[in-house]
């Protein structure tokens, strides 16, 4: 089974989401985990909302440095904005997406953020987005 990490700053938002993502586009194909160069602390509340507006629950999901993850070895290593920060992860393939922090965003910009993550995530995984499975989705 592949390990995936997502990695951004304060692992609030960007890479919680990707993980979400990662565990319910690909349940038991993958081990997927998340972190941050200096995390915050907790989980933003809209991230833990707007996810459950796709069906996701992160609400158990908590904000974690490279220090708190259970393993230490990963096949793909995804930095999400956070390339000069983010630590360098032996052995992982490194991906580095250029997604905005949505923390300061309103609303529609923070779902915009949450549903290019679920595109990036479904593309690296290769499984169908679940936003095109909803009525009226293009």
């Amino acid at each position: 089974m592949k390990r995936i990490l997502f990695v951004c700053v304060e692992n609030s938002c960007r890479s919680q989401m990707a993980e979400g993502f990662a565990r319910a586009l690909a349940p038991g194909a993958i081990e997927a985990f998340s972190a941050g160069s200096r995390p915050s602390g907790e989980v933003d509340p809209r991230a833990i909302a707007f996810m459950r507006e796709r069906g996701i629950d992160i609400s158990g999901h908590r904000s974690k440095g490279f220090g708190d993850l259970p393993v230490r070895e990963f096949d793909v290593a995804v930095s999400m904005g956070c390339a000069d920060v983010c630590p360098f992860v032996p052995g992982a393939r490194r991906i580095a997406w250029e997604i905005p922090d949505p923390k300061g965003l309103d609303d529609g910009g923070f779902r915009a953020v949450r549903d290019e993550i679920g595109r990036k995530v479904a593309e690296l995984l290769s499984v169908p987005d679940a936003e095109d499975d909803r009525p009226g989705s293009p």
